[in-house]
């Protein structure tokens, strides 16, 4: 039997899904974290070697104010030492073992810093800060970035703690900021034990602190009118994090600018981008 031919309306929206999955910024969440020891060195060189568009980490500052790159507050889960950050000196927590929990062959991984994930970043790539703390990390943030070579260029910081992000407005106002925002239940009456938000307060508060995007759950049911939504009151909308290829390509054609996955290179080639 013949097939039938493809129609014009249907060759359009084929187009358009390939023009938009093609323009879609892989972003790799802690790194190559399926394969490698999270917001390590050794996860963030593997996520580039596979193709990752952006690198995303975690930062938090010390007992004597320094940055270390770390998902938790404290170290039990990938060091296996009972400790908390903000009790810990910066000397204290390289000396634990940030590798050896993902398989001995990642043994000796240390927490990395800010300026040593930076200088492995490529010409044309970006990474994406997530800033797990208050206001108080500005500061010492900013000689990092002077003194790593970091740059509006190459660091878009992304948080849930909004006064850090008023806070990047304030004192770095050339760098993109966007506005990690979760949804944990489907009824969309609860988050954590909080309100969920509306859409309508999310973008609300991005425009008044003049954040450039938001970065969204993929658990939110947004739709193709909401999207319109955010698109016009001139935010940008990325969204966290999809390892299943079928929600991915939901958010591609929802126009999601950027994709976090824990499978950086395995999503792209699913993706075939």
């Amino acid at each position: 039997m013949p097939s039938r031919p493809i129609s014009l309306r249907a060759l359009a929206a084929l187009c358009l899904m390939s023009s938009a999955a093609s323009a879609v910024e892989i972003v790799a969440h802690r790194g190559a974290s399926f394969d490698a020891p999270e917001n390590t060195l050794a996860s963030e060189k593997l996520a580039w070697r596979d193709g990752a568009d952006v690198v995303e980490n975690d930062i938090h500052l010390t007992k004597d104010g320094k940055i270390i790159v770390c998902h938790d507050k404290t170290t039990q889960r990938t060091t296996g030492h009972p400790g908390t950050i903000t009790a810990m000196t910066f000397a204290e927590l390289r000396t634990l073992d940030a590798g050896k929990w993902k398989g001995e062959q990642f043994a000796g991984e240390k927490l990395p810093t800010l300026d040593e994930q930076i200088a492995l970043i490529p010409a044309g790539k970006r990474m994406f800060v997530e800033i797990k703390v208050g206001p108080e990390i500005l500061p010492e943030l900013e000689r990092t970035l002077q003194r790593a070579g970091g740059s509006e260029k190459n660091i878009t910081f992304i948080s849930f703690v909004y006064a850090s992000l008023q806070e990047v407005r304030k004192r770095l106002p050339a760098y993109k900021t966007q506005y990690l925002v979760g949804y944990k239940k489907a009824d969309g009456k609860k988050t954590e034990g909080k309100p969920q938000p509306t859409l309508d307060e999310v973008i609300a508060q991005a425009k008044t602190a003049g954040l450039t995007g938001l970065d969204l759950q993929s658990t939110w049911p947004l739709t193709a009118a909401e999207t319109k939504q955010i698109q016009d009151a001139g935010l940008e909308l990325h969204v966290w994090t999809v390892d299943d290829p079928a929600v991915a390509k939901h958010w591609i054609e929802l126009g999601a600018i950027s994709i976090t996955t824990n499978r950086s290179g395995w999503l792209r080639e699913q993706l075939k981008l």
